[in-house]
């Protein structure tokens, strides 16, 4: 039996009205900020076209009519958000103060730059102070409010290259407080000793 006239007419005018949404949805002008963040992300995303999968969100770009910043951005928040409910905060500030210190470290290591040199140096020593902290005085963070998003901010601003924290951190306040006692101790293991006869 052929539905009704009536439910076609509605079901056509539905898919026109439907066609008319996507429609205007597709090409609807974004403020000028959305604009130029997804330039930036489309040109990041072609300075490093591997890790982004850059070939292959240019495909579902082709297929949908969105940008592949769209979807790369869905990729990052999944995967972010697949972190954080694996470990919860702690492992996703021990990832964003490992990976990218690692990273830089290997190519300091390379460089004859002694300004990288002692700003990884420095970051490591900082960053094994506050892990060894941490241990010893876990209860401590405990109590103090959004401790892990301090964490995140105070790493990233030791390591950031605009920043350049720990060469800071080294040059004001490591350097003083610890040098003129490894001084001392470098006499003393210098001195010559006396022969016992």
């Amino acid at each position: 039996v052929p539905p009704p006239i009536n439910l076609l007419l509605i079901t056509t005018q539905q898919r026109t009205n439907e066609r008319k949404i996507n429609k205007r949805f597709n090409t609807m002008t974004l403020p000028p900020q959305v604009i130029a963040a997804t330039e930036k992300i489309e040109t990041f995303m072609e300075k490093y076209p591997v890790l982004t999968q850059n070939e292959k969100l240019k495909d579902i770009e082709k297929q949908t009519g969105y940008s592949k910043a769209y979807f790369f951005l869905l990729g990052i928040s999944i995967i972010s958000l697949a972190i954080y409910a694996l470990g919860g905060s702690k492992l996703v500030t021990d990832l964003v103060s490992f990976v990218y210190p690692a990273y830089m470290s290997f190519k300091a290591i390379d460089s004859c730059n002694a300004v990288e040199h002692t700003q990884w140096l420095t970051y490591w020593v900082v960053f094994s102070f506050v892990s060894i902290f941490e241990s010893v005085c876990g209860f401590i963070t405990e109590f103090i409010p959004f401790y892990f998003f301090i964490k995140v901010a105070f790493f990233i601003w030791l390591y950031h290259p605009k920043f350049m924290g720990a060469g800071l951190l080294y040059s004001e306040a490591i350097k003083p407080v610890l040098m003129p006692h490894l001084k001392g101790l470098q006499k003393k293991s210098v001195a010559p000793s006396k022969k016992v006869e």
